[in-house]
């Protein structure tokens, strides 16, 4: 049976969060915004479950700030290119598997920062799925771009709603989040909605949550695999969907370094500051499918890795990993909540403070 090879790249393979640098970069004090809206956007995906919105439309929704503080296509493609961070051991594992079975990259973020890590990762940019952004070709009037910065001024004052744990209606936030929820719930659904601005809105399609599984579906068909076939490593709230839908259909749906969305959904959860430990699983996966990725996760060690596999690989494994190997833990009932913990974490001590806590 034939196998493929399906990651995100945004915690996975890099450290980034490409739209929060930009915002950050961009607009005053655009770290607050971003952090936000990002916080905005799990209560919109996982709480409120707002028709038609999607986990990772966050990106969209920042598009018309960062227009209205002069962002162009140009310098998307300018600081989006500017220090991409690999997690250790990414380039190599992306080419090891490679060598093995077909290799894709479904991620949220902008062409611009995908394109770019492709190149640096020596990555077919034809394997790889993301958002479009021709920034340019929305055009919009300088008092719809007044009236935008006059928002920002306004919401990087409020604080981030909290979303507490077991969480399933918007009557389980404070009042103080539900009124911060209803602010920008009227900014973006009915305010931008009759501005020109509000066709960013409506036409940008971020690849996350179903559009993930999508593209997913899309690879099965290019590869002629059923979701038996796949693999898949993700990390955080757009994964959540792709994970469920691998794991339910027969693939093996790994969270790295993944916050509790992707725990929630994902089979097995690995914590590590390196990528090798993807390369070891999805090898497994290519030789003995989904059995063989359980029977490795369930009797994890040196021993059990090192049968696995030839002397080249095994002279790696112990050069990586020589005290210990990462964690790698199948998922149950019993232990996810102590997961959940764990990854989230470990998540912020490999991506940062800042990045790690973003959805």
């Amino acid at each position: 049976m034939r196998r493929v090879f399906v990651s995100d790249c945004e915690g996975p393979i890099s450290k980034n969060d490409n739209a929060f640098e930009l915002a950050k970069k961009l607009i005053p004090e655009g770290a607050s915004l971003f952090r936000l809206i990002s916080r905005y956007d799990d209560v919109q995906a996982d709480i409120v479950h707002r028709p038609g919105y999607r986990p990772g439309d966050t990106l969209k929704l920042i598009v018309p700030f960062l227009k209205a503080h002069g962002a162009t296509n140009e310098t998307l493609r300018k600081l989006s290119a500017e220090d991409i961070k690999l997690v250790k051991g990414a380039e190599d594992t992306l080419s090891l598997l490679a060598k093995h079975m077909p290799s894709f990259i479904v991620s949220t973020s902008y062409e611009y920062y995908v394109k770019s890590l492709c190149k640096i990762a020596g990555f077919p940019e034809e394997n790889a799925y993301c958002t479009g952004l021709d920034l340019d070709r929305f055009k919009i009037p300088e008092w719809e771009s007044e009236k935008l910065r006059e928002w920002t001024r306004r919401l990087v004052k409020l604080t981030p709603p909290t979303i507490p744990p077991d969480a399933d209606s918007i009557q389980d936030l404070t009042c103080e989040d539900r009124a911060t929820v209803a602010l920008l719930d009227e900014i973006f659904w009915d305010e931008m909605q009759r501005m020109t601005a509000g066709n960013i809105l409506r036409e940008i399609r971020p690849v996350g949550g179903l559009e993930k599984v999508e593209a997913i579906r899309d690879i099965m068909s290019k590869c002629k695999v059923s979701a038996a076939g796949v693999i898949y490593f993700g990390d955080s709230i757009t994964d959540a969907e792709p994970l469920k839908y691998v794991r339910k259909n027969g693939g093996v749906a790994v969270s790295f370094n993944g916050n509790e969305y992707a725990v929630r959904e994902a089979e097995i959860a690995v914590l590590s500051d390196h990528t090798l430990v993807i390369g070891i699983l999805a090898l497994a996966f290519q030789k003995g499918g989904i059995d063989a990725v359980r029977d490795l996760a369930m009797n994890w060690s040196h021993k059990k890795v090192t049968r696995m596999f030839n002397s080249g690989l095994n002279t790696k494994i112990r050069s990586v990993y020589r005290s210990r190997l990462p964690k790698v833990e199948v998922i149950n009932e019993n232990n996810k909540r102590r997961l959940m913990k764990e990854s989230c974490s470990f998540r912020k001590k490999v991506r940062g403070e800042i990045a790690g806590s973003l959805g």
